[in-house]
């Protein structure tokens, strides 16, 4: 889906930040992920704007994808064809709004929505939670299998997402994903081109 040797989509919280945002998104985009999808979901839609303008320039000096998350109307007006959306904020994209992004994402928790968000002009979806994770604290991960199954029900590129180590990520690609999405791990690695190499070595066996 993305022109990069990466198959991680980093989302961020930069509220998980040990260190100014902006310097690790510079760091993350160094590092060659294959895309940065900026999340931060608790900005208005001003906020989230002005944090966007400076997350876009950083990805476009590095030439990293960046997509937005959410604001419709924002991506557009900082000439971003990328967005991620939440699955009821789907239908309400006019014929113009879906014409506009070539890369419409949305994260999918059962086979019901995956196929939703299929029919409804997703380019791409993550699946998740696959395995325990902090961030879901005392929700079992949904596992491998279910994993396997959200990527069967679609024809477009399946992300895992939750819980996802360097460890893990031959599991992912065995249940047919794509890549993986990582969070709390982009947002706290000391190293992060150490962290995203991470997980093309233990695929590969490097």
């Amino acid at each position: 889906m993305f022109d990069s040797m990466s198959d991680i989509l980093c989302v961020t919280n930069r509220l998980l930040c040990e260190e100014p945002f902006l310097e690790r998104i510079e760091r993350l985009a160094r590092a060659k992920p294959g895309g940065i999808v900026l999340r931060e979901k608790d900005l208005d839609q001003e906020e989230y704007k002005k944090l966007a303008e400076e997350v876009l320039c950083i990805c476009k000096t590095y030439r990293v994808p960046c997509i937005l998350h959410s604001f419709v109307k924002v991506a557009m007006e900082l000439d971003c064809r990328a967005i991620h959306l939440p699955l009821p904020l789907l239908p309400q994209l006019d014929q113009s709004e879906r014409a506009y992004f070539s890369v419409i994402g949305g994260s999918c928790h059962s086979r019901e929505e995956a196929r939703f968000a299929w029919q409804n002009g997703c380019t791409y979806i993550t699946a998740g939670h696959v395995f325990d994770t902090d961030c879901k604290k005392g929700v079992p991960g949904r596992g491998t299998a279910f994993l396997r199954e959200m990527c069967g029900c679609v024809s477009i590129p399946v992300y895992g997402i939750g819980g996802i180590t360097p460890e893990r990520m031959d599991e992912v690609y065995q249940a047919g994903a794509v890549g993986a999405c990582v969070m709390s791990g982009a947002m706290k690695c000391t190293d992060a081109a150490e962290y995203l190499s991470e997980f093309c070595r233990f695929f590969t066996g490097i």
